[in-house]
This record gives structure tokens, C-alpha cells and sequence, in this order.
């Protein structure tokens, strides 16, 4: 399948200041280098878009040899935190902006959405705006007649499409910005974070209809966003920046699980020594960690994904009608999720001077964002073995618990029971 987009060695740089990109002894520099055929000295010298950094050159560069290319069809999730360089590499490919270095080869129109009100007069109505922005797209009027019907309801603004857009709510302007956008039949379809901006039903509208642009129409769409699920659901190809440098291009499951850290294998802190608990002192839990359906260790989990909590734990004697508590509490102490073997499994039955590990099967994880840690018990016939509190801390980014693109966003928890193994 031929390439219908493809970045070669671009980077870009910005000069640190209220100055712009550059002064008069700099460009007086700049040309006497290239009147003598040598090489931009500025190209030399730069920091690393580390944000939390202190500056320590008057040059950044915001992005430093990028290279990947995307197929006609291909859904290209572009993540990374704030300041990575989404943004810049976004304003590159839409040619908003010059890279400083490298090429970006296209084939078709681009049509973006990169900020709220991209492309948009606001002095002119709704629909003088669609055709404006479709003129600028190089379409006829009678192609932009064929489709303003489809795009007025798509964009679900009909009430006030007479109307200036400067008095659009910016939820208005972006549901009108993505209908244009997506309607207007360009080959590649470049979309920023703004649809966090519109309501949930349109965020859903949305995805779908950027699936249909690549499944449907093999068109091609570059898609940001901080929602891991949205991610998850829209994207055949993910490409993850990390200080203006491309960390990783391919899979998207392993490129959200680099951008959430879970490749950082570090080795859990064990409990056996902790002496803040309660208990018979019989029963001790040691460890406790959590790995994804790749056996890899987390602490960032994503809402819905199948997840293990493995519980390692050392026993000097007999213990009957054994039962393993986990409470997921929030950061404000409320327990928000339970799991009980008690409730699901039979009877267990622990024997003397006996180690093992308890593994806590977890099929779609059901918290919203936000950070917890979890409170472990061990009841046994004779009451409390082993009481615990904050033995695993966590955070939960992002999600699609109910395959909607949607993350949960609600503050009221639910208690769920799942099943236990015993090893």
C-alpha cells in the first residue's frame, strides 16, 4: 500500500523569549554562514523540550528528528504529556508552520482542527464559514452545496447557522469545526485534543465518524488525545513523544502502555516488615503487586482492561473459611470497590507453615480516573489474621470501561466482587 504521508528527519526549532524566533545579529549570522556554503550554526545549540527544566540556552528545540509514515486508511494516535511536542508536530504536517529541518511529504487535501474555531472568520455566520473553510480546501460551491445539509446536522449548530460564529460557545464552534473538517472529503483529517472540549454524545459522534473516514473511506486521520480509551478504540497506530523526541511508533497497546510507564519494571516494596497492622501475627501478607493480560508490571491501569493483583503471603499455622479483602480506596478515604473471595468462591483452607500467592482476578477494571491504594485483609475462622492499610498504590488514566470512547467520570463508586485463585 503506497504512502500517503511520510516525515523525514523533521524538527523544529523556537528561539526561548519574548523576541520570536530569532534577532538581527542572529539572521546577520545565519547569512554569512550560507553565502559561504557552510552549515546554520543556530542548528548547533538548542535544549531539549523539557518542560520542567530551568532554560539554560536561547534556543529549544521543540521537536528533534521525527521520522514515521502512516498509509492511506491508518488511524495515527499521537500521545505524550503536555509539552511533548503533539501540538508542533500537528501545526508541521498541517503546514501551519515550517519544520526547521527534515521534509513532510503529502499526497491530497489536510483538512485540520487544531485549536477551537480553527479556520474560522468570526465575523461570518455558520454557514458563510463552511464555505469559506471548503474554498480553502480547494472544493467548488456546488460541492460544498452537496454537503452542507449533511454537515449543519452533523454538527447539530442548525438554530444558529445565521449566525455570527463570535457568538458560538466554543463547544459550538469545535462541533461545527469537526463537521466542516470531516465532511469537506479531505485525504488526511488532522484532529488536536479540542474534542475534549465538546460534550459527551459528540465526543462518541465523533469517533465514529472518524472510523468511518478510515474503515469506510480509507482516509486517513491523526488523531490527539490525552483519553486512553479513545486511543484504544479509534487508533491502528500509535506514536508516543516524549521531549520533543519520538519514544515509539507502532502497536498501540504497547505505545499507551509506554506513555503510562508501564514498562518501568521496578520490583514492589515488600510489606513483610512493616509493623502498622493488626492481626493474629499468624498470617502475614509480604507482597503485593499487579500485573496487565501481558504480565507486565503497572501502577497506571486503564478503566476496563483485565488486570491481576498478586498477593504473596507466609503462614506459621492452620487457618479454615479463609477470606482475602481488597478495599480500593480514593485519595479521600472512601472505599470505592471491593473484592471478596467469600462472596464467590467456596471455602479455603490454609495450612501449616504454608507460602504462597494469592492471585485477585479482575476481568474490566471498574474505577474512574483518579489515584487509590488499597487496604488488604485476611479474615479466617478465628477473626482477623492480617489487617493492613495502603499497600499498593496506584492510578487509573484514562479507560473505555463501556466501549463507548467514553471515560468514566462519575465521583460516586461502586462495590464489585470478582473471583480469587489460590495457588
Amino acid at each position: 500500500m503506497s504512502v500517503i504521508l511520510k516525515a523525514e528527519n523533521i524538527s523544529k526549532q523556537y528561539r526561548l523569549g519574548t523576541v520570536g524566533t530569532g534577532t538581527l545579529s542572529h539572521d546577520l549570522n545565519r547569512w554569512w554562514h550560507q553565502i559561504r556554503g557552510k552549515e546554520d550554526p543556530y542548528l548547533k545549540v538548542g535544549a531539549v523540550n523539557d518542560r520542567s527544566a530551568k532554560a539554560s540556552e536561547d534556543y529549544v528545540w521543540a521537536l528533534r528528528d521525527i521520522n514515521f509514515e502512516v498509509k492511506p486508511g491508518e488511524v495515527l494516535g499521537i500521545i505524550g504529556k503536555n509539552g511533548a511536542g503533539k501540538s508542533t508536530l500537528l501545526k508541521l504536517l498541517s503546514r501551519i508552520t515550517a519544520p526547521t529541518t527534515g521534509s513532510i511529504k503529502t499526497r491530497g487535501r489536510i483538512a485540520s482542527l487544531l485549536e477551537v474555531g480553527t479556520g474560522f472568520h468570526p465575523e461570518l455566520t455558520g454557514r458563510e464559514n463552511i464555505f469559506l473553510n471548503g474554498a480553502i480546501l480547494g472544493m467548488t460551491k456546488t460541492e460544498i452545496r452537496s454537503k452542507i445539509d449533511e454537515i449543519i446536522a452533523f454538527s447539530g449548530c442548525e438554530m444558529y447557522i445565521d449566525t455570527p460564529v463570535k457568538r458560538y460557545s466554543s463547544g459550538m464552534r469545535v462541533r461545527l469545526g469537526f463537521a466542516v473538517a470531516a465532511h469537506l472529503e479531505p485525504e488526511i483529517l488532522v484532529v488536536d485534543e479540542v474534542l475534549a472540549v465538546g460534550d459527551a454524545e459528540f465526543q462518541k459522534k465523533a469517533i465514529g465518524k472518524m472510523q468511518d473516514l478510515s474503515t469506510g473511506e480509507g482516509r486517513t486521520v491523526l488523531f490527539v488525545s490525552h483519553n486512553m480509551g479513545s486511543i484504544k478504540q479509534l487508533c491502528t497506530k500509535s506514536l508516543v513523544l516524549e521531549n520533543g523526541f519520538a519514544n515509539f511508533i507502532g502497536d498501540v497497546n504497547e505505545g499507551i502502555n509506554i506513555y503510562l510507564g508501564k514498562k518501568n519494571k521496578k520490583k514492589e516494596k515488600k510489606l513483610a516488615d512493616r509493623n502498622d497492622r493488626k492481626g493474629k501475627k499468624s498470617f502475614k501478607f509480604t507482597q503485593i503487586s499487579c500485573v496487565d493480560n501481558k504480565k507486565q508490571l503497572v501502577k497506571s491501569l486503564l478503566s476496563g482492561e483485565q488486570y491481576v493483583f498478586n498477593i504473596n503471603y507466609q503462614n506459621k499455622t492452620k487457618l479454615y473459611a479463609v477470606a482475602i479483602r481488597l478495599l480500593f480506596v480514593d485519595n479521600k478515604g472512601v472505599v470505592r470497590f471491593l473484592c471478596n473471595n467469600k462472596f464467590s468462591s467456596s471455602e479455603v483452607t490454609f495450612d501449616r507453615k504454608e507460602s504462597g500467592v494469592i492471585k485477585c482476578v479482575i476481568p474490566k477494571f471498574p474505577l474512574p480516573n483518579g489515584n487509590y491504594s488499597i487496604h488488604l485483609t485476611c479474615f479466617s475462622s478465628e477473626g482477623i489474621e492480617d489487617d493492613i492499610e495502603n499497600v499498593f498504590n496506584f492510578e487509573v488514566i484514562g479507560g473505555d470501561f463501556f466501549n463507548t470512547g467514553k471515560e468514566q467520570v462519575s465521583k460516586d463508586g461502586v462495590l464489585v466482587n470478582n473471583d480469587f485463585l489460590f495457588d
